[in-house]
């Protein structure tokens, strides 16, 4: 199989580079996955750069990155349903604790990550619903149903962002979100009912005003440590802030007194953990709102395989509005 690897952290034009590998044999209760797409996501980018907490070294000799993609499975392992074969899945955790991603022609995982992709939706899709799409889709309705409520979703122009947008408006809530000024349009295509520049000064009388100034019944937030005194401010009584990001500001400061008195909830999302009950309830929305027509999985980029570093670098750029992929067959 063809691939893209890395064997050292570093920017993405110094390690990684093409190489050829055998094609994996499916072990008892896997699948052989023929990959068509590879989805490249921000995670994917500071694992290859070395930037995750705490890791000094690659976890394995050689790594092909990427835990999201879509193809199609062309052998099974023992105890897996030969009719399995010819289905076409998304993939979920592709790489995630283990060396070889879907950044390759091929992937071997666990039949139980290789979910079955609708007939009617496109591998491109299919690769945006791992990372992305299951954790926007656990933010919103990780609490239970969002119908008659008030969510803000801060970045709603992120690949994330919009998918929440999509799926909270599907399930009947009222949603503000912050952009920056090349997100507006975007956030309001996806069907938000307010757009706040998250520029703005008094961010958090903008957010109250726009509900008629009435407190936020849940917050999905991509910045958690510059955001958490706006979120504190704005949070309803027994209010949830579920917080998938903070890349700006990793260490967080928090005033516990306006928290403890809003008896707020911090709910810290890492899709990679997300258990079994959570993560299939979460597959049967994102399902579900696909077949009613309620999520376009938005993409910006699509890269040859062999393109790889100039894919991890328009993640790294952060000025899109949608998925940046992998052609894996190109």
């Amino acid at each position: 199989m063809h691939a893209i690897s890395y064997t050292r952290f570093g920017a993405a034009a110094d390690v990684l580079e093409p190489v050829a590998l055998p094609t994996p044999d499916p072990e008892p209760g896997e699948v052989l996955v023929e990959l068509a797409v590879s989805g490249v996501n921000p995670s994917d980018v500071k694992a290859r750069a070395g930037t995750r907490p705490g890791v000094v070294k690659p976890a394995f000799d050689r790594i092909v990155p990427h835990s999201d993609g879509a193809g199609t499975i062309v052998a099974v392992g023992e105890g897996v349903d030969t009719t399995r074969i010819g289905t076409r899945v998304w993939i979920w955790n592709g790489q995630w604790q283990r060396a070889f991603g879907t950044a390759a022609t091929h992937i071997c995982v666990p039949v139980m990550q290789a979910v079955p992709l609708p007939d009617a939706v496109s591998f491109e899709t299919g690769a945006t619903l791992g990372i992305p799409g299951l954790t926007a889709c656990h933010a919103v309705f990780g609490g239970g149903e969002v119908m008659g409520k008030t969510l803000l979703i801060q970045g709603g122009a992120g690949t994330v962002g919009l998918l929440a947008v999509q799926l909270a408006k599907w399930g009947g809530a009222k949603v503000i979100t912050t952009t920056g000024a090349t997100g507006s349009e975007a956030a309001t295509n996806a069907g938000a009912d307010v757009v706040l520049d998250y520029g703005a000064e008094e961010m958090a009388n903008q957010i109250l005003a726009a509900n008629n100034g009435q407190p936020i019944d849940r917050i999905i937030e991509v910045e958690f440590g510059l955001n958490i005194d706006t979120d504190a401010a704005v949070i309803a009584p027994n209010g949830t802030i579920a917080a998938y990001g903070s890349a700006k500001a990793m260490t967080a400061e928090l005033n516990f007194g306006p928290l403890l008195f809003k008896a707020a909830t911090i709910d810290i999302i890492l899709i990679y953990l997300l258990p079994k009950p959570e993560r299939d309830a979460a597959i049967a929305r994102l399902h579900a709102a696909l077949a009613d027509g309620a999520l376009h999985c938005p993409v910006a980029q699509v890269f040859a395989l062999k393109d790889c570093a100039a894919a991890h670098k328009a993640v790294e750029a952060g000025t899109r509005n949608g998925a940046i992929l992998l052609d894996t067959t190109a």
